[in-house]
């Protein structure tokens, strides 16, 4: 029975403070391993990272990474499946060994390209399926839209655009010079697809219809790149003059209902293909992805993947400015960056 005052006992609380340290693991090698859960590896753990970033390919300079870029890239080729599915082997794997898939040497540069603009995994990982996965091909149907380049060609670049987005003018001459060098490989079919920000996107492309009905579309579509400010009902009237285009059935056809229901349907398909923006590019029914250079991503629909290394030495198609994905205008007519895309 207890009375009184309680009085400590000095062995039992001794006895309780070891208990507590032992429940700790405050001991030689718990605290070595608490400590490792704080980021310190062992030398183990550093020999089997420093082993898994050491990929090197032939054919693929790395030397503009930076060591932890180096090693993402080495990590995410050694775990990507190379884009030949009967190939069921990493990129890495699929390089180092010669296999028989055209498309693995690309394909790490692929990555590399991703890696070295900055992107994250998801992000590159995204890219590299849309580029490869035979699932990722859209049907993207032409449907009497004005064609530029050979009706036979094997590689139909379609470009969803609108006439007052200052990005869709950046990619013209790139798009102009892409043609130019693959005349009888290429051809260029144009969507409208104006945006609400762009007050001036929608008469536009009303006007390169009409102006269309006359053979002039690709004549008109330069001419409205060009003067981006000036897209009054008066501005369109004098590039109608300008390019020898009757000027009141010009008129008419820019009213006209059927018009109207072209643009339309350019526009419910570019919403069915859920893009984001324009410009925006599908390559054979691939979402081109604008931080990919267009050189290397044609020869390898050519399937001349070979020459890969050859179409890197020359000028790029492509300039910086009119990179696709990363610099187009929204759907509400805003740049990336907060800008309205209205007229100046």
């Amino acid at each position: 029975m207890l009375s009184g005052r309680l009085r400590p006992d000095p062995m039992g609380l001794k006895s309780l403070v070891f208990g507590i340290v032992g429940l700790l693991g405050v001991s030689g090698s718990s605290l070595s391993l608490s400590m490792s859960t704080c980021g310190k590896s062992t030398a183990e753990d550093a020999t089997k990272e420093k082993a898994a970033v050491e990929v090197a390919l032939e054919g693929v300079d790395t030397s503009g990474l930076t060591p932890r870029e180096r090693k993402d890239w080495g990590q995410y080729v050694s775990e990507f499946l190379s884009p030949c599915q009967n190939v069921p082997v990493p990129i890495a794997q699929c390089v180092q060994e010669k296999r028989t898939c055209a498309k693995c040497l690309p394909a790490a540069k692929y990555v590399l390209r991703g890696v070295k603009d900055g992107m994250t995994r998801e992000q590159i990982e995204k890219s590299y399926k849309g580029r490869f996965d035979a699932d990722k091909v859209k049907n993207v149907p032409i449907d009497g839209s004005p064609i530029k380049g050979t009706e036979s060609a094997s590689i139909t670049v379609v470009e969803f655009a609108d006439f007052e987005c200052p990005h869709c003018a950046e990619v013209v001459p790139a798009l102009d010079k892409l043609l130019e060098q693959n005349k009888s490989n290429v051809r260029i079919v144009f969507k409208c697809y104006p945006l609400p920000g762009h007050p001036h996107g929608d008469i536009a492309a009303r006007a390169s219809i009409a102006a269309m009905n006359q053979g002039k579309f690709w004549e008109m579509h330069h001419m409205l790149f060009a003067n981006q400010r000036h897209l009054e009902q008066t501005d369109l009237d004098s590039y109608a003059k300008e390019l020898g285009i009757e000027v009141s059935r010009f008129h008419a056809d820019m009213q006209a209902s059927a018009t109207a229901d072209r643009i339309a349907r350019d526009k419910k398909l570019g919403e069915d293909l859920q893009i984001g923006g324009t410009p925006t590019i599908f390559i054979n029914g691939r979402l081109f992805d604008g931080r990919q250079d267009m050189n290397e991503w044609i020869t390898l629909e050519l399937g001349g993947a070979a020459n890969v290394n050859s179409a890197e030495k020359s000028a790029p198609v492509l300039p910086d400015a009119g990179k696709a994905s990363p610099a187009s205008s929204s759907k509400d007519g805003s740049r990336p960056g907060g800008d309205a895309g209205t007229k100046k």
